[in-house]
């Protein structure tokens, strides 16, 4: 006879174990968060509260409001007040922070007032992979995606946008008008009809009025825009109709796609953020030269001429701005640049020479062209102008060579989108469909970080798995112990021995 699982009874008397500590095994992520966090120096971190007062309500310890962040965002628990409630029913977190119930106020002052501090927590894991020999391929990928502000589309004014929202308030006052005056016409008698078409009309002209103050608040902003829950997002552009958000940079391993650094910025654009963020992925992997691989949308001449300028090795596609291969002209690259002549050869054959060197934003460009455009037969194909001059950079042989060198390699950028498209999905999955929940560019870096350190933290245990990592942290406060011949507890060294160790 088919039958169900049955229930216990929940009047039934239950014998649970005598300790906490049996409900959690050796492969629960929680005791890697503990490992990892007791091994950091908090206080050289910068960390605040390391030292309590002698007087007032005890405080809760730095570390164990950092280990309920980090198993929050681990578990995709970002709300302050949700955490909250975890901690007095979820086993794993009564184990982590001994059984300790902080209220949400607390819980979010901590992450406020440590912002810089957890930054550099995710640094410090960072170099921990480094020391586990995770990034053994000098090679990243760098990539920007648009995230989520809290802040609604229509509470963000640029004058256009101001400026069509006054047009359509005025057009529904006309509509009220017209509709009074037909009442007034046919239903003479009709007060409060008349009277509720009144004060819509007087409330649509309050909102004209306060959308014109709004206005000169607009202009008068150096970027012509406000956000009004938070100040510092900005409207971009992105796939679709644009958001009201941020522009995240990440730099991410290509071997086991762990984000080695990012930022968080109000940029618009990449175009700006190659050699920074190129730089500071450098830095924390610890190595001299490095590639690196991007879209077109990070190419810059003067960023890209940084990074080879510092030994970092770029991979990318170049842009092209004009729009004369839609209008049947010939393009730049139809010209043939030759170094020792300092000449070009144009698809006619003609030698266009060296006339002149303007400066442009800071740039020494060359202009070149030739003295027979007029008389050329391809000229119909190659400009309307008088002749065709060719603009060359002062250090375009750099730009090049990067184009030579991704046309030797050109599965570099098949790489790029299997490496940096993928924590950017995972990372927004995880968020939900708000993205960020905090305001202002200082806490939403915040945000970001223990977000991506969530995420590099999942992805090495799923490499290597809990006790691997549990055993190498040990093994690395062992050693440093030894090199030290001291007996204090790893996290008690100064910060900036620890951060050299790790």
């Amino acid at each position: 006879m088919p039958r169900f699982i049955e229930a216990e009874p929940r009047a039934q008397a239950t014998l649970f174990p005598e300790r906490i500590d049996d409900y959690i095994d050796d492969n629960n992520p929680v005791k890697a968060i503990e490992a990892f966090v007791d091994m950091l120096d908090l206080e050289g971190i910068g960390f605040q509260g390391m030292m309590p007062k002698g007087t007032g309500r005890p405080a809760y310890h730095p570390s164990t409001m950092l280990k309920l962040y980090m198993y929050g965002y681990l578990n995709r628990i970002q709300s302050t007040r949700r955490l909250e409630r975890e901690t007095g029913r979820n086993l794993e977190l009564m184990w982590l922070l001994g059984r300790l119930h902080p209220d949400f106020k607390t819980i979010a002052n901590f992450r406020r007032a440590n912002g810089k501090a957890i930054q550099k927590v995710c640094s410090q894991f960072v170099r921990l992979c480094r020391k586990l020999d995770l990034f053994s391929q000098k090679l990243i990928a760098v990539d920007g995606s648009k995230f989520k502000a809290n802040n609604n589309r229509d509470k963000n004014f640029t004058p256009a946008k101001v400026k069509r929202r006054v047009e359509e308030i005025e057009k529904s006052i006309g509509r009220y008008f017209a509709r009074l005056d037909r009442v007034d016409k046919t239903e003479p008698t009709a007060d409060d009809q008349a009277q509720k078409l009144d004060d819509k009309i007087a409330s649509l002209k309050k909102e004209v009025e306060r959308l014109k103050a709004l206005e000169q608040e607009v202009l008068q902003h150096p970027d012509k825009q406000i956000s009004l829950t938070d100040p510092d997002a900005r409207s971009m552009r992105s796939r679709g109709t644009g958001i009201v958000g941020y522009n995240v940079q990440t730099a991410v391993d290509v071997q086991h796609h762990l984000i080695i650094a990012h930022e968080v910025t109000t940029q618009n654009t990449d175009r700006s953020q190659l050699f920074s963020m190129s730089n500071k992925a450098r830095e924390e992997m610890g190595c001299e030269g490095l590639d690196v691989i991007a879209d077109r949308g990070y190419y810059k001449g003067a960023e890209i001429k940084a990074c080879e300028d510092a030994g970092i090795t770029t991979y990318i596609p170049k842009t092209y701005t004009s729009g004369n291969r839609a209008k049947g002209l010939y393009v730049k690259s139809d010209f043939r640049y030759f170094k020792q002549e300092d000449v070009y050869r144009c698809p006619a054959g003609e030698t266009l020479k060296w006339r002149m060197t303007t400066v442009e934003k800071g740039q020494n460009l060359h202009r070149y062209w030739s003295s027979n455009c007029q008389t050329c037969h391809l000229k119909a194909k190659c400009t309307p102008s008088k002749e065709r001059r060719v603009t060359r950079w002062e250090h375009e042989g750099i730009l090049d060579q990067v184009e030579k060198r991704l046309a030797r390699e050109p599965e570099k950028m098949r790489i790029r989108s299997q490496t940096v498209e993928h924590p950017f999905g995972t990372l927004k999955h995880w968020m939900g469909a708000t993205h960020f929940q905090m305001t202002r560019l200082e806490h939403v870096s915040t945000e970001m970080s223990l977000h991506v350190l969530a995420y590099n933290f999942k992805r090495v245990i799923n490499i290597l798995g809990v006790k691997v990592l549990i055993e190498a942290i040990e093994a690395l406060i062992l050693r440093f112990r030894r090199r030290l011949q001291l007996n204090k507890p790893f996290w008690a060294y100064s910060g900036h021995r620890c951060s050299h160790e790790i």
